[in-house]
């Protein structure tokens, strides 16, 4: 009996609440985390970052099961689950802390990614031009506490009945049936390896 190792992918799609509620419905995810990457700051807080000083997106860390759901199938949902074509911008969210951003862990993850965007843009799936940018990870910083499982605890709050439920529903009608599954559990799962 072999034992899978869980892979991992970082993608930033403006603020990170969204992108983790969404992430934490797709069968394979084991893990989802929001946090900070991609800037110069060390140890960034979310009000250092919200300046837009820091160069640090908000972005989530995916854990997810190779054998349920791919490095690609996930990077599919992430495009069309927020904005690509925005520079600095998700909806009424502005600032580079928002941009489209895919971190990759190697060079087969930036393969991956580069593929993803060249065959989107090319078939025209969004409206304009992807400006998503696609770069190696050097550290991923975890959120604050309060961050995690922010829909999940303040579902009623407006932000999240105005912007992240449509967002939910979006993607529950985008995706098969087979890729959407209630809220994961998140589980307490080894450090695992990069795709």
């Amino acid at each position: 009996m072999s034992i899978t190792v869980p892979k991992v992918a970082v993608l930033g799609g403006g603020c990170f609440w969204c992108t983790e509620a969404i992430f934490e419905r797709v069968k394979g995810v084991q893990k989802v985390e929001p946090g900070y990457a991609g800037g110069f700051t060390p140890d960034p807080v979310y009000e250092d970052v919200c300046s837009g000083r820091t160069g640090h997106a908000e972005v989530v860390r995916i854990v997810f099961d190779p054998d349920v759901i791919g490095y690609e199938e996930l990077l599919e949902i992430f495009l069309h689950t927020h904005d690509p074509t925005t520079p600095d911008r998700q909806g009424a969210d502005r600032g580079t802390q928002y941009r489209s951003i895919i971190l990759t862990t190697n060079s087969l993850q930036h393969r991956i990614a580069t593929e993803v965007l060249r065959k989107n843009d090319a078939a025209g799936v969004v409206s304009a031009p992807i400006v998503t940018q696609i770069a190696p990870l050097e550290t991923f910083y975890p959120a604050e506490n309060y961050h995690r499982d922010y829909y999940e605890n303040n579902s009623n709050a407006p932000y999240c009945t105005a912007v992240i439920a449509p967002k939910l529903e979006k993607f529950r009608k985008l995706f098969d049936h087979a890729k959407v599954t209630p809220r994961t559990t998140i589980m307490n799962v080894s450090e695992p390896d990069s795709i």
